[in-house]
């Protein structure tokens, strides 16, 4: 497996190229916008894309998806149904945050915690993580020890809750016992900013380190 990161819109969100190496089939994973660059990158690295996969549907996150769907004739999976409130408002997040028109869409398939995604050849769990929204979701693949979580957690920090239907405690809940039981030694790739490993993150963010927990 091989990915690529492009940072998208003017939230520059972490969008992530994953792509099988055997077959050089890929996934777009949260499309926020800037379709035009998303696409030069997949060609520059001679990737296929067949799916998008989105961990929410927040405008940064998912507000390209659909269009880039249509595009390239791709379908879409993810996120959790529970997110399916933030995909029917992405008109509203749209004006509301000053990004283009963005249009709603109905996932080809809805994620559940426990579920699996193929690209090519890779097979990524699919972790279900409530909190920053109720329907987030991580993908995770063992092999390469790599998780992909959206806003869950960050360098340093965690995602926000004061968004509507967002949880706190779901979300300390998400991290502490869904995602370190990954593994100290996985790197993730946060929605935003630098990636980093759940060990250190274990060990100094200061929301969920092991003891300020």
């Amino acid at each position: 497996m091989k990915a690529v990161i492009v940072p998208v819109t003017a939230f520059e969100q972490n969008c992530t190229i994953l792509w099988c190496t055997e077959t050089m089939k890929g996934a777009v994973v949260d499309p926020g916008g800037d379709i035009d660059q998303i696409i030069a990158a997949a060609e520059e690295n001679g990737v296929t894309i067949e799916k998008i996969l989105i961990t929410h549907a927040h405008i940064d996150h998912a507000g390209g998806a659909g269009e880039l769907a249509e595009r390239l004739g791709v379908p879409i999976e993810g996120p959790h149904k529970d997110d399916d409130f933030w995909i029917q408002g992405l008109p509203n997040q749209s004006r509301e945050y000053g990004f283009p028109l963005a249009r709603t869409f109905v996932p080809e398939r809805w994620l559940e915690g426990g579920d699996s995604v193929c690209v090519g050849n890779l097979k990524l769990d699919v972790v279900h993580c409530p909190g920053h929204t109720p329907g987030h979701v991580v993908f995770f693949h063992p092999g390469q020890k790599l998780a992909i979580v959206g806003d869950v957690l960050f360098q340093g920090s965690i995602g926000r809750t004061d968004f509507p239907k967002g949880n706190h405690q779901d979300l300390l809940d998400s991290i502490t016992q869904k995602l370190w039981p990954l593994g100290d030694d996985v790197t993730f790739v946060p929605g935003h900013g630098p990636a980093s490993t759940f060990g250190n993150e274990r060990k100094s963010n200061p929301y969920v380190a092991d003891d300020v927990m």
